[in-house]
């Protein structure tokens, strides 16, 4: 089968788009499928890569994203769709690529889409509480879902905008984490001594610095810690549309800008060689910085706000609400915590894995093989009646 794999807002300071679409790929081409993947660039480009495909669409920087671009010429799309004849194909846009669906639909092609944002939740973040928010988004979220075969969710909380609207064509399924190259054994003592300068506690945050991640309250946190007398420094790795803001913030306290860490396995040396992964994002759908902090064994501290309180729970971190002072405080319990919290962290983390996140998507795509539908227990309709399970619980 050739699977088409179609996304905006892939850039090379990206992180979870593009890992997960990388992860999906490479578990679609194991499987002996063919993956094309469209993305937007800075030019006309297509590349061979060992699963297939990636096309690249010209297309321009939308401003204040840090340098991000949207895919904006439908014909073009159109055109390339007609080549490639896809078998089966996934969206991770909800905006000028979301016609694909309506586009499979006619051809009986069957589609997926991607929940990658709570939209509910940005509208009301960047358009204030005197906007109807909710209403805009109900109506966005109808179309959106009765466009696509199947809307796939990762957690229960990016699902619940879509639950409440009756959209009975979901699907849970999880991301994953690379838990080798994620790993305790990136732990450098060295390496922790470098970052932290002489403190006792090493804190590091990986995250894009754009308004809704609320790298904001990042330097806040860290100068209520030392307003409390703890020897703090502060690793801030990421880029993005208010780096400016936060490097403004930075300057006198104990933080390092240390840029976008394009080498995963170095990025994975600095998580492990962390005491804390701090994760101030309120409106996180998923959590993939965070889950892959757990995975190195180091606790997270995360906003009790989105996804990430599914995800962080027992001794594996704490969470607290968007404020300096409730973090700072939550930051001071898990370095107290000792080893057992980076015990609890790794074994969070492994209940995520890639390979779950291929089966569950082959599962949607209704590829998956006889032998994988027994031995993984679950399908399409399984994802869909565990989450709406779920969201009845809740």
């Amino acid at each position: 089968m050739r699977i088409l794999q179609a996304a905006n807002f892939v850039a090379p300071h990206s992180g979870g788009i593009r890992t997960m679409m990388r992860h999906l790929a490479d578990g679609y081409a194991a499987a002996g499928h063919e993956v094309v993947a469209v993305v937007p660039g800075e030019r006309n480009a297509t590349r061979a890569t060992s699963y297939g495909r990636i096309i690249e669409i010209a297309a321009p920087t939308i401003p204040s994203t840090g340098g991000y671009r949207m895919i904006t010429k439908w014909r073009i799309v159109e055109d390339l769709l007609a080549v490639v004849a896809p078998d089966r194909v996934e969206v991770s846009d909800r905006l000028t690529l979301a016609r694909i669906g309506q586009w499979a639909a006619r051809r009986k092609v069957p589609s997926a889409v991607f929940s990658h944002e709570r939209l509910d939740a940005l509208l009301q973040f960047h358009l204030g509480r005197a906007v109807p928010t909710r209403q805009i988004a109900d109506h966005w979220n109808r179309k959106l879902a009765a466009s696509f075969d199947t809307v796939v969710c990762t957690t229960q909380w990016a699902a619940e905008e879509f639950v409440r609207l009756g959209v009975d064509n979901l699907a849970h399924v999880p991301l994953g984490i690379d838990l080798e190259t994620f790993h305790p054994r990136r732990r450098d003592l060295r390496l922790r001594a470098e970052l932290a300068r002489g403190a006792d506690v090493l804190i590091v945050t990986a995250v894009r610095l754009s308004p809704e991640k609320r790298p904001d309250l990042l330097v806040p946190m860290v100068e209520e810690l030392v307003r409390r007398g703890t020897s703090v420094r502060m690793v801030v790795c990421g880029d993005g549309s208010v780096r400016d803001m936060v490097a403004e913030q930075a300057e006198g306290n104990p933080v390092t800008m240390a840029g976008f860490v394009t080498d995963r396995a170095q990025l994975a040396s600095v998580l492990a060689s962390a005491d804390v992964v701090v994760a101030p994002g309120p409106y996180e759908t998923f959590g993939l910085a965070a889950l892959e902090a757990m995975a190195c064994g180091t606790p997270v501290v995360a906003s009790d706000r989105g996804a990430l309180p599914e995800l962080v729970v027992g001794e594996s971190g704490r969470t607290a609400p968007s404020d300096p002072v409730a973090m700072a405080e939550a930051v001071l319990e898990v370095a107290a915590a000792g080893p057992e919290a980076r015990l609890a962290a790794r074994r969070r983390a492994q209940d995520f894995s890639w390979s779950d996140t291929v089966e569950g998507m082959l599962a949607v795509h209704g590829l998956q093989t006889a032998q994988r539908a027994a031995r993984q227990g679950h399908g399409k309709d399984e994802a869909r009646r565990r989450l709406s399970l779920e969201a009845t619980r809740s």
